[in-house]
């Protein structure tokens, strides 16, 4: 374990069982890890700086689909993508008649500072016309539709964190199950996509887990947990 890879990895659907709820074992072996660890997804900023708390790891996240990037080893905080456009672009969307898809109580948007997501149960085609219109672009996660700018990734944010802790991006190992994941992978030394990954990680991926969500992440990075 000496020899592990710094390890760039998703969340939902990568850490999490298949309910979506974080699996409990990853926390002492995200905490044990001998090399840096950063977590890459595409929900706001409060959920993976909590994740890293309470797994007891440094607060190094790459957040809205790489819109939010924080590297607590240098004080580092950096927003890119254009909220303010994305909002318009919801804005415009639910003008015509369709919803977001959340409560009144909107926390999956309540703290995002680059993007918005919406329900996937919600229309998608007018959706995206309505972003195209506006320069901005809807990634599908498999857990919501992101609303953001084309020129943001989970990669960038990769290349970012790297150069804060005097890495090379190429020496991370990346685990990912997602449309999001494919720039992290492109950006990696290794891609891992998990079985349960949809067709575009797959594709980008240098190999895929026999096992999915969790445990797919534990083969990945070669560890046998404690169940």
């Amino acid at each position: 374990m000496m020899d592990a890879p710094p390890l760039a990895v998703d969340v939902d659907g990568t850490l999490t069982d298949g309910q979506g709820a974080i699996d409990h074992r990853v926390l002492p072996v995200l905490r044990e890890w001998p090399a840096p660890v950063v977590v890459a997804t595409g929900k706001s900023m409060p959920y993976p700086i909590a994740l890293c708390q309470f797994a007891g790891i440094e607060g190094r996240v790459i957040a809205e689909n790489g819109g939010v990037v924080a590297v607590a080893d240098t004080d580092t905080l950096r927003f890119e993508g254009d909220r303010a456009a994305a909002q318009a672009v919801a804005d415009a969307y639910v003008e015509a008649g369709y919803s977001l898809g959340w409560r009144e109580i909107d926390f999956v948007n309540r703290w995002r500072e680059t993007e918005i997501a919406v329900a996937r149960e919600q229309p998608l085609a007018p959706l995206e016309s309505i972003a195209a219109e506006r320069g901005l672009e809807v990634v599908d996660t498999g857990y919501a539709y992101h609303v953001k700018s084309p020129d943001v990734s989970k990669g960038q944010g990769l290349e970012v964190v790297a150069d804060e802790l005097g890495l090379d991006p190429a020496a991370f190992l990346a685990v990912g199950d997602s449309e999001n994941d494919v720039s992290t992978f492109e950006v990696a030394g290794e891609a891992v996509a998990v079985a349960n990954a949809d067709d575009a990680a797959l594709a980008a991926a240098d190999r895929v887990t026999d096992d999915a969500y969790a445990d797919g992440f534990f083969e990945a990075i070669g560890v046998d947990p404690i169940r």
